[in-house]
């Protein structure tokens, strides 16, 4: 019976580890007619959420019109689009402002991830 309901806690424990563990999201700040935001989803839109990135910060996309300023707390005001803003816990801990391109925006987003604990670097 003890082992039962070791197992049981330690589920529970997992179980609330990983909802812990996905708080943290993107948010795509976009606006109408921006070319780079049109650049980002033709070269990454359609495959973001089938990444490892993907599963572990979901992208939300907000207009940089129509920010909400309950939804989280900035570190500063957004002027670029597209700016991806790493949200964790209410408040944004991080940023990239603009896109790059496909290659440095990856090398980008996973050293930010990797930065605040959210994906482990990977070994050579």
């Amino acid at each position: 019976m003890t082992t039962s309901i070791a197992s049981i806690t330690l589920a529970g424990l997992i179980w609330m580890a990983a909802l812990t563990a996905s708080a943290a999201e993107l948010v795509m700040v976009e606006e109408p007619g921006c070319p780079w935001c049109a650049a980002w989803n033709a070269d990454i839109g359609g495959i973001y959420p089938k990444t490892e990135e993907g599963h572990l910060v979901p992208l939300r996309r907000m207009d940089i019109s129509e920010r909400d300023p309950e939804a989280f707390t900035l570190a500063k005001r957004v002027v670029f689009t597209p700016t991806f803003l790493l949200v964790d816990d209410g408040r944004e801990i991080d940023r990239i402002e603009g896109y790059p391109g496909e290659e440095l925006f990856w090398w980008r987003l996973s050293t930010m991830l990797e930065n605040h604990g959210i994906m482990r670097e990977e070994e050579p």
